[in-house]
């Protein structure tokens, strides 16, 4: 026993097919079919006895290293949106990487003030064991 899952008939998935047919399958269909025409054209013209086979072989390159261009236009374009925004940022950067300099080389004086105080404790009692070894090991001849 099988269930049958019926389809839903109502209007919005009929609308969503009809869609799909005319805004997806549609421009598919006809894209396949002009690029298949243009592969026999091409093939007809270029393979006959008087084809220009180095003139396809030029055509199909500009084809191919045109994506390569428009590419490379993006990316000059960002880049230079990059470096114009760079240049503003170095503008105003100046005063406030200053303030945050003042506030590290503050910071470093409390760092090296709590590392001395931290460490005087071990170096003077060091120091006292030293003393102490020193002057024992002068009296022992």
């Amino acid at each position: 026993m099988k269930a049958k899952l019926h389809s839903p008939e109502h209007y919005s998935y009929q609308l969503h097919r009809k869609q799909r047919n005319v805004q997806i399958i549609l421009p598919i269909i006809i894209s396949a079919l002009v690029f298949v025409g243009m592969i026999v054209l091409i093939s007809l013209s270029t393979f006959n006895q008087g084809g220009d086979v180095g003139r396809w072989a030029a055509i199909s390159t500009i084809w191919i290293i045109i994506p390569i261009l428009i590419a490379g236009l993006i990316f000059l374009v960002i880049l230079i949106g990059l470096i114009y925004l760079m240049a503003r940022a170095l503008g105003a950067l100046p005063y406030y990487t200053g303030i945050a300099q003042n506030y590290v080389h503050k910071a470093r004086g409390y760092i090296i003030r709590g590392a001395d105080t931290a460490v005087k404790p071990i170096l003077l009692l060091d120091g006292w064991l030293e003393s102490i070894k020193a002057f024992f090991g002068r009296m022992t001849p």
